[in-house]
């Protein structure tokens, strides 16, 4: 678990630098519309959301609260991967070492005793 969490620490400081140069350097309207009028900025964003919806469906999963899980998601399409950072970390510190409890969440009593 601790490359795990190297791995995701290194994640989320990547995308808060990244989000930050973006924020004071670039200009969101205009450079999203240049996004837009790229094909390709089309299929980079196609594959981002369909990435977060992939992940979101994860975070379903594992919540135990279908409130905490609406919250999550809104959270992951908004601020993208930077929220599955957050997620992951306190996924992994949460699950006390254990690679079930990480996946499976609030569901591991569930899922295991069957």
């Amino acid at each position: 678990m601790k490359t795990a969490k190297i791995i995701t620490w290194i994640g989320f400081i990547a995308m808060s630098a990244a989000l930050l140069n973006g924020f004071i350097n670039g200009d969101f309207w205009a450079d999203g519309s240049k996004l837009f009028a790229n094909p390709w900025g089309i299929v980079s964003l196609v594959d981002l959301y369909v990435g977060f919806i992939l992940f979101s469906m994860w975070i379903v999963f594992r919540e135990k609260h279908r409130a905490s899980a609406i919250t999550w998601v809104i959270l992951m399409m908004v601020f993208g991967f930077l929220t599955a950072c957050v997620y992951i970390l306190i996924a992994l510190y949460s699950s006390k070492e254990n690679w079930l409890t990480f996946f499976l969440g609030a569901r591991t009593e569930n899922l295991v005793a069957r």
